[in-house]
């Protein structure tokens, strides 16, 4: 992948190649001013000759394929992967403020005046993968000069794909129209029968499918009605039972969202995917999003194409400040009595949670830490390091190759 650089006025130029790149820091004619991307600064004047460039950024739930091309040559490929982690956090976030109020001894009369929500509010949960996704798109864009970007954006109707026949009025009613509320829908379309023992009468319960620990919804899709007894025995494991899981329309949704705010927000081109496809058969590409996202870019031919492929996975910086002795910004702890307390700003011997490290000629980030010597480093996949097929779980800091922080953890990537 070519290495980004920047002028001595801070200025976007045409990326470089890594061996022009590392003569460069080895001379001492520039400094790196960022890991992901990679991007060099330059201490001497220059050629500013720019040429045409194209970016291409297949949007995703969860994942951002993007690609640089230029004329008939594909500069870099990558695929980013965004945090998906944001829900659950704010669900355990809430048990535990709901335990510290119900522990307080004096009473705290409740307060309305926060339950408002202001004009374009979004879910925490899409909000972070919205702005990741429009920071990403803009951080590729200043660092490059005047770039052409192409986004692929989807635009679904959730409604007609759950009913095909959908039409009319039946978009405002909905499924559970004319019913008390959709618990007494759901008896009503199951016949007023259990899903498990399928005999009528007795008290009936809804059963949530998917469960809501796990992601699921109140939808009257991912409900059924069972027997207050039934219930019991089925969660206490007295008897088994498989569902059908309903179809998840989660990713529709925040497509739609995520259309409306590069609309607004960001200032490029749009298309979808059946372009994109028709692109990709024409260039005989593999179905990947970095490969979509050289589809996206507009490439006609393609002369140049590198292997390798950056990867970027988003996760949790692991920085909230919850004691005063935590400083809110750098990496210094004051003293050692404030270190202790810092129960989120992890450190051994040098090595700070999300960096990255090498072990056993793998590369991983930083995920724990276990004694004084031990660390748990994981894979941009999520899975521990092996050696010879064993998990090793623990590794020792002699095994440890120390690489960069990774600013808190926010980003870690390597090419594969």
């Amino acid at each position: 992948m070519r290495v980004f650089v920047k002028n001595k006025r801070n200025q976007s130029l045409m990326p470089c190649k890594p061996q022009r790149a590392r003569l460069l820091l080895k001379h001492g004619k520039a400094k790196i001013i960022s890991y992901l991307p990679f991007t060099i600064q330059l201490f001497c004047a220059t050629g500013e000759t720019i040429q045409p460039i194209k970016v291409g950024i297949d949007s995703g739930a969860k994942y951002i394929g993007f690609a640089i091309t230029s004329g008939n040559k594909v500069f870099g490929k990558g695929t980013i992967e965004l945090r998906d982690d944001v829900s659950n956090l704010l669900t355990v976030r809430k048990t535990y403020r709901r335990s510290r109020r119900n522990r307080k001894t004096r009473y705290r009369k409740p307060r309305f005046e926060n339950r408002s929500k202001p004009e374009g509010w979004l879910p925490p949960s899409i909000q972070s993968r919205v702005d990741n996704t429009i920071n990403w798109i803009n951080k590729i864009m200043k660092a490059l000069p005047e770039p052409e970007i192409t986004v692929e954006v989807g635009k679904f109707d959730a409604a007609k794909l759950k009913n095909p026949d959908i039409q009319g009025k039946a978009y405002q009613q909905g499924e559970a129209f004319g019913f008390w509320n959709t618990r007494y829908y759901v008896f009503a379309r199951d016949n007023y029968t259990c899903q498990i023992c399928k005999k009528k009468g007795d008290i009936l319960q809804t059963h949530h499918i998917i469960q809501k620990r796990d992601g699921g919804t109140d939808n009257a899709d991912n409900l059924v009605s069972i027997h207050a007894k039934c219930h019991a025995d089925f969660h206490q494991g007295r008897i088994h039972h498989t569902f059908k899981k309903p179809k998840q329309y989660r990713e529709t949704v925040f497509m739609n969202v995520l259309r409306r705010q590069i609309l607004k927000r960001v200032n490029c081109k749009i298309t979808y995917g059946s372009y994109t496809k028709i692109a990709g058969d024409t260039l005989a590409l593999d179905k990947s999003h970095h490969n979509d996202a050289i589809a996206i870019a507009g490439i006609k031919a393609i002369k140049s194409n590198p292997n390798d492929v950056l990867y970027i996975k988003q996760f949790r910086k692991k920085k909230r400040s919850l004691h005063e002795a935590i400083p809110r910004k750098g990496r210094k702890i004051p003293n050692r009595a404030a270190k202790r307390n810092a129960k989120n700003t992890k450190e051994l011997k040098g090595v700070f949670l999300g960096d990255s490290v090498s072990v056993f000629g793998q590369k991983g980030y930083v995920s724990g830490f276990t004694g004084t010597s031990g660390f748990y480093v994981k894979t941009i996949g999520g899975e521990y390091i092996t050696k010879l097929g064993k998990a090793y779980k623990q590794v020792s800091y002699k095994d440890i190759t120390f690489i960069r922080h990774n600013g808190f953890g926010h980003n870690f990537g390597h090419f594969a």
